[in-house]
């Protein structure tokens, strides 16, 4: 039995406010959300990362997902949403259980988007040869 908040959360032994449940996901509101209706989407069984999980995890997660996200989006009026998932701590992951997070957004929220870079010459064909070399 894994101690994690997140399998302590699907065993019930922790309250959380519920948006969706079915065998082998659960979605839930965030508790400290960027904007009201944050929600985190969660496999039941426990995966530490999106890297750890099965492929059969990871399509039940992103299968009911759109369904979550439309619904946040049109019962509060949005614009748009983040679809995301943090792996590792330096990426800020803080509980170690796959989790997606569905981050409803508005023009104007105050909420920056990711700052975004570039490539010097030739390092982007070096970048990817590496990723190809491990895959």
């Amino acid at each position: 039995m894994n101690d994690c908040l997140f399998c302590k959360i699907v065993r019930g032994e922790i309250p959380c406010q519920k948006v969706y449940e079915d065998d082998r996901v659960l979605a839930f509101l965030d508790i400290n959300p960027i904007n009201p209706g944050h929600t985190l989407i969660v496999p039941k069984e426990h995966f530490q990362d999106m890297s750890s999980a099965s492929g059969e995890a990871l399509r039940d997660l992103v299968s009911v997902s759109p369904k979550i996200a439309k619904a946040i989006v049109e019962a509060f009026g949005y614009k748009g949403y983040i679809f995301s998932t943090n792996n590792g701590g330096v990426a800020g992951q803080e509980i170690m259980h796959l989790h997606f997070h569905i981050i409803p957004r508005g023009k104007d929220d105050g909420h920056k988007n990711f700052a975004r870079g570039g490539y010097t010459e030739g390092q982007m064909q070096t970048v990817a040869e590496k990723i190809i070399n491990n895959i």
